[in-house]
């Protein structure tokens, strides 16, 4: 049964950071694209970063040169690390793969950018 498991979130002020985490059971996370999404209240969720099974990536163009996805295959973990983070920032954040045309989401994590 494949899970996934966000961690890493929280109340951060603005320029601050966080790193988000996504653990991987029942599936080998080395050999999928695996995603990290967001969705804000009232707004539809969207792709903040994509990173390819050979670890090339892909932002939104709103977190460009401010997010850095990753992988560490070794820990079955995908990773967002968020600088210079703004309030509109602030959303629930999913990660994401998919196996065999089936979606697999984590339950999200929250982060709040916040004075």
């Amino acid at each position: 049964q494949v899970q996934l498991v966000e961690s890493g979130g929280g109340l951060v002020q603005p320029g601050g950071s966080l790193r988000l985490s996504c653990a991987a059971s029942g599936i080998d996370f080395s050999i999928y694209p695996v995603g990290w999404y967001r969705q804000a209240p009232g707004k539809q969720r969207e792709m903040v970063a994509t990173i390819t099974r050979r670890s090339n990536p892909n932002y939104t163009d709103s977190v460009k040169g401010r997010f850095t996805i990753s992988r560490d295959n070794a820990k079955n973990t995908v990773y967002l690390q968020m600088n210079s983070l703004k309030p509109e920032d602030t959303a629930v954040y999913y990660c994401h793969v998919q196996q065999r045309a089936r979606d697999y989401w984590g339950q999200g994590t929250q982060v709040t950018v916040s004075s």
